[in-house]
């Protein structure tokens, strides 16, 4: 079988239903097209999905036309998207693959081989994992028996250990003609799967096993529909209903009767159970309606098997929901008093531990009042600080107060509303403000109220691994608990992003239930309000000589490494690169004041605004920027100037700390500039002018379309429409990247004041032109 090239149909059609997948479709797609066997299609069904998972289709698509991107107009469920799948079919072979779950590698060899060794049977059953988001990896329940079949044919109603198999789509493959000439289809609905999985079994003539662990069944914290409660989950009556319709029809099946039975009842008292499933009120109705199919179907002489809860059976016989809910208490009253007891213990740390907090807590919302923080509750600054400004001006009925620490009380602006934490003021506003805005979060022994909202705006695009990503790496995750970590991101209401990218790793890494607000960083609107003469003023206050080019030097930090250790020989830069260039160098935040750094500065050689309070000032005061993972460089790239990557240790910090994509590519999009991985390359990159040249000029523009495609000075209007004023929609729109504009440079700047002063005819006598400019 030919793998490459065209055929008149390729050996898979892999139908992928999408609907709100954003953050793992790319997982999904990237899976299939990295496997080694190459002939397939990938039928990909957008089902109208709120988010940009179509965006994502139609990227894949441009690069892959195996990509095969399907919309339908209106949202119709997995089912209907199935449908849709198989009638744009034209693969000898149907697969149905979830749009959150992968194909393993190699898969689809293995699926190709068996199925070529044994003459294309009706269908193939194959195995998987599951995994979990604490990257636990489960084998399923049937590895042996898939592997004891071997190379057998065999028909599934002679081999009924195969109908215990997990009843879903996604482990088996069907062949086309088999699926559309007996008339397939998917019906609306929840436990499609269960119908579609039992008719193909009852009617394939031929069926073979593969042992090979082809899809990696992906257990969602969140999101998963199955573990949504409501009334949707009634319809899994309706689906066993069609399927002893089908058995009605097949009287040759009779014998088979009393196994579908078992299935079908072990499936309701697993559903009705669960209260992810099966809310607690409407449980009674469930039980009726699942006494009432026990009655309708129960074949005579039925016997429950002995590897069931026989009391359960007897109890839906009767239609006692009395002894039911007996047994039920009995199974959940199991639990050890020493997990009661555990449990009990962080309930409590959780509401605090004065009483005066649980005493605020029983008092009403303040309908308008916001709480806001920054970095732990350091100066008021980043996302948190322009959203404040702006609900100021578009929402003034707010009452806005810091949470500060008390070390830094004194760096709070004059006129800014303003509590220490942990004082008696700081419990009360906790427990009766309605909304919360941090860029990281609250502590845990916050409570969150019915009716409070938080707004998460975080403080930077993410290159490095975050969230649960960051278990792999011992670097990033040590001493953090992922479990402590989840639960403060279940308070997120509104989680704010910068860009697409950032969309989707929020979406996967914090699998939780808050709306993303894809609105831009409000922080980066001043970088789009910025005139000629404020940058002038800022440049003047840091003591940046008129003529001089200023490049900002803004390192990461290092998780592999304890305290500041410079990266660069800061002296020999500073001297390589000569007078005319001076060094702005601000180290993260994390680390303290640094004394070399004093040193240096007193010296001349250069500027330390490590402890500067806006690094936005830092950004519009910089003709450049030299970084080399920080976060920074997504948002200067805004200003449209050059950023040069120093990453002269970028294997390690890829092996500590994780990376999302590859920055050193080269790649448009992946790379925004000159990249230096020595000290001498990095002084070759300003001495040739290569930092500022056509190259670099390229990479940054395709670097800004990727990320900073909302960022265009209204993403803090954007944000309060939303969190305060209720208004759903992002207004305004994100204007197009050419539409926007952007502060000048510095050198734009100065030549924009001095062609004012000389129109002007004002007097420059003193070097400081009193004229006003907005730009």
């Amino acid at each position: 079988m030919p793998e490459t090239g065209l055929r008149a149909a390729p050996r898979f059609s892999i139908i992928v239903p999408v609907y709100n997948v954003q953050g793992y479709l790319r997982a999904c797609l990237n899976s299939l097209l990295a496997q080694d066997f190459t002939d397939f299609e990938v039928i990909a069904v957008d089902d109208c999905s709120p988010d940009r998972s179509g965006e994502i289709l139609a990227e894949f698509a441009a690069r892959d036309p195996r990509v095969i991107p399907v919309r339908h107009e209106e949202n119709g469920g997995i089912g209907a998207a199935r449908n849709t799948g198989v009638q744009r079919a034209r693969g000898d072979y149907l697969l149905f693959l979830d749009s959150d779950d992968t194909f393993t590698a190699g898969a689809l060899r293995a699926m190709a081989d068996r199925l070529s060794a044994a003459e294309d049977p009706d269908l193939l059953l194959f195995d998987h994992v599951r995994t979990y988001w604490w990257h636990a990896v489960q084998p399923s329940a049937v590895r042996e028996l898939l592997a004891e079949a071997g190379t057998e044919v065999f028909k599934p109603t002679e081999r009924t250990e195969f109908l215990h198999m997990f009843a879903v789509v996604w482990n088996r493959a069907f062949r086309r003609d088999f699926f559309v000439d007996n008339g397939f289809r998917y019906t609306d609905g929840l436990y499609e799967d269960a119908l579609m999985v039992y008719t193909t079994m009852l009617t394939a003539e031929r069926a073979v096993c593969l042992d090979h662990a082809c899809v990696e069944y992906r257990q969602r914290r969140h999101g998963n529909s199955m573990k949504t409660p409501g009334r949707k989950h009634f319809t899994i009556f309706d689906q066993y209903q069609r399927l002893f319709d089908f058995l009605d029809g097949r009287p040759d099946l009779d014998p088979l009767r009393p196994l579908f039975f078992e299935r079908m009842v072990s499936h309701f008292l697993f559903t009705g159970a669960r209260e992810s499933r099966v809310r607690v009120q409407d449980r009674p109705e469930f039980f009726r309606r699942s006494v009432a199919m026990y009655r309708r179907h129960k074949p005579a002489g039925f016997t429950p098997p002995p590897e069931v809860d026989a009391r359960r059976f007897q109890a839906l016989e009767r239609g006692s929901y009395r002894v039911f809910q007996a047994l039920d208490l009995m199974s959940r009253t199991r639990k050890s008093g020493q997990q009661r007891l555990r449990k009990a213990q962080r309930a409590m740390s959780k509401r605090a531990a004065t009483s005066f907090y649980r005493m605020q807590l029983k008092r009403p919302i303040d309908q308008n009042l916001a709480v806001f923080s920054a970095y732990w509750n350091r100066t008021p600054s980043c996302n948190p600080l322009a959203v404040y400004e702006k609900a100021k001006e578009l929402a003034p009925q707010l009452h806005g107060v810091w949470v500060v620490r008390e070390d830094v009380v004194d760096t709070v602006p004059d006129g800014m509303d303003h509590v220490v934490v942990n004082s008696r003021r700081y419990w009360e506003l906790m427990a009766r403000a309605k909304y919360f805005v941090n860029n990281v979060n609250f502590a845990d022994e916050v409570v969150k109220r019915k009716g409070q909202v938080h707004l998460q705006t975080h403080h930077g695009t993410p290159l490095k691994r975050m969230g649960i990503d960051q278990q792999k790496y011992p670097a990033a995750g040590k001493g953090m608990s992922m479990r402590k970590l989840l639960e403060r991101a279940d308070r997120w209401d509104l989680s704010v992003s910068a860009n697409q990218h950032t969309s989707e790793q929020w979406e996967r890494v914090y699998p939780c239930g808050f709306e993303s607000v894809d609105a831009g960083y409000p922080r980066n609107d001043v970088f789009f309000r910025t005139g000629a003469r404020e940058i002038l003023d800022i440049r003047e206050r840091l003591g940046i000589a008129p003529g001089r080019t200023a490049v900002l030097y803004a390192p990461t930090v290092r998780d592999y490494q304890v305290g500041y250790v410079p990266q660069l020989d800061l002296e020999k830069i500073t001297r390589e690169l000569g007078p005319d260039i001076v060094l702005l160098v601000r180290t993260h935040y994390f680390y303290g004041q640094n004394p070399h750094l004093q040193k240096l500065q007193e010296e001349g050689a250069l500027i330390d605004v490590s402890r500067h309070p806006s690094v936005e000032e830092l950004c519009l005061a910089a003709d450049a920027l030299i970084t080399d993972y920080s976060s920074i460089m997504f948002d200067y790239a805004n200003l449209d100037r050059p950023i040069i990557n120093y990453a002269d240790d970028w294997e390690t910090y890829v092996r500590s700390r994780g990376v999302t994509f590859d920055l050193l590519s080269g790649k448009p999009g992946d790379t925004p500039g000159i990249v230096a991985t020595s000290e001498d390359e990095l002084i070759e990159a300003f001495r040739s002018g290569r930092w500022n040249g056509t190259e670099a000029g390229e990479l940054r523009a395709a670097f800004r379309a990727r990320f900073c495609m909302w960022d265009d000075g209204h993403a803090a209007e954007r944000v309060v429409n939303r969190a305060f004023l209720g208004n759903p929609e992002l207004v305004p729109a994100p204007l197009p990247l050419s539409e926007r504009t952007v502060a000048p440079s510095p050198a734009e700047a100065a030549r924009a004041v001095r062609g004012v002063v000389l129109a002007s005819g004002a007097d420059t006598s003193s070097g400081r032109p009193d004229v006003e400019l907005t730009g």
